[in-house]
């Protein structure tokens, strides 16, 4: 079973700024992560080991306040990368679905089709779209 029957005649559209934030997102992740990382280290060096319990208790919030950035950081790149991927799939070219019979709704059936009647329709409709 072929699941990827591409449409004849279609066109991709052009590539944008998905391409590019996608190819920068490794980066962008990157140092965004390190950034605060590095404030962090820095501020830990700075301050002295024996410090006063309302300096230690700072610091220690700084600490919850930088993991909570990075884990942000690495939530919105995540989001960026796959709304990219999204919209590269939707530019590019266009696949045939599975046909489905459907009664038109000005003419609707007088009884409900059965199972072997629509096991029937889909059977001559699939022998239709594979000769393409």
């Amino acid at each position: 079973m072929n699941w990827f029957k591409k449409l004849p005649n279609t066109i991709r559209a052009a590539s944008g700024l998905e391409w590019v934030l996608w190819r920068k997102l490794p980066w962008i992740a990157l140092v965004g992560t390190l950034a605060p990382l590095v404030c962090l280290g820095l501020l830990h060096w700075a301050l002295e080991s024996d410090s006063d319990p309302a300096q230690t208790r700072w610091l220690q919030m700084a600490d919850y306040m930088v993991g909570g950035i990075v884990v942000l950081h690495w939530t919105l790149v995540l989001t960026v990368a796959v709304g990219c991927v999204i919209v590269m799939v939707m530019k590019g070219p266009g696949y045939v679905a599975d046909s489905y019979k459907v009664s038109h709704s000005d003419q609707p059936r007088s009884q409900q089709e059965t199972a072997q009647e629509a096991a029937s329709s889909r059977l001559s409709s699939s022998k239709i779209t594979d000769g393409d």
